[in-house]
């Protein structure tokens, strides 16, 4: 097991491209950005990206361009979806998270892609919670959950990032087990999960705590910490990559 030690977040200010194109999705005033990948096998899956941030206003899908750059140069087309992230109203993310998977396999452009679902920390629990609740109609062909808050209640416990989940709540854990991926039912769809050893920011026991749950779902432990995941100048880069080839 890799040692916990500070964080490289560099990630995070890293500059990069503008996306090829921005839609709007939901009420009509909700940002997703698109990134094209014209050399792209025609099976290759669309990747919606749901970033991170532990839902908090601070943080929104400007974070996570490096990575998208990245997967488009590799033929991954991708889209990076904004969501509401008002602590107390969680209900709002999920909407939008739903709201853009939905709105995305309506775009004619992305007709007969099969959707993977991408997600970052708490963009990795709102991707599980999604391929666990979206209707069969709208359900992903698959989930890549990178160093997801898989378990509320387990991550809850452990108090990450200042109270995170009951903030992100408005109330205790235990009280919402339909926001829980851990307590929901396992996804139609295959569930890939990884996770850094060494993350110092969501433990990679939160995603053990998921699998105790939901056996069937795979989970890659990686020598790293937290921000490695979305970071394509890091040595994890190229699991992210095998495990998006292996739901392919």
């Amino acid at each position: 097991m890799g040692t916990r030690g500070s964080e490289d977040r560099s990630v995070l200010s890293r500059p990069a491209s503008a996306p090829d194109a921005v839609l709007t999705y939901g009420t009509g005033d909700q940002p997703a950005d698109v990134r094209l990948a014209p050399d792209a096998p025609a099976d290759r899956p669309l990747l919606v990206v749901v970033h991170g941030g532990f839902w908090r206003p601070a943080f929104d899908r400007v974070h996570v361009r490096p990575m998208t750059e990245a997967l488009a140069a590799a033929g991954w087309p991708t889209v990076t979806p904004e969501y509401r992230r008002s602590p107390g109203r969680p209900d709002l993310a999920v909407e939008d998270v739903h709201a853009a998977v939905r709105a995305v396999a309506g775009e004619p452009q992305f007709a007969g892609r099969r959707l993977v679902l991408v997600g970052h920390s708490a963009g990795g629990h709102l991707a599980l919670h999604a391929a666990a609740t979206l209707e069969p109609a709208s359900a992903p062909y698959g989930v890549l959950a990178l160093a997801p808050v898989a378990d509320l209640r387990r991550a809850q416990e452990l108090r990450l990032d200042g109270d995170a989940v009951p903030a992100f709540l408005g109330q205790d854990a235990g009280a919402r087990p339909d926001l829980d991926p851990a307590r929901l039912p396992t996804p139609a769809g295959r569930v890939r999960i990884v996770h850094g050893t060494g993350d110092a920011v969501v433990p990679v026991e939160v995603s053990e705590a998921y699998l105790r749950r939901h056996p069937d779902a795979v989970l890659t432990p990686v020598e790293c910490g937290h921000f490695a995941l979305i970071d394509p100048r890091s040595a994890a880069w190229p699991t992210v990559l095998a495990a998006l080839e292996d739901l392919r």
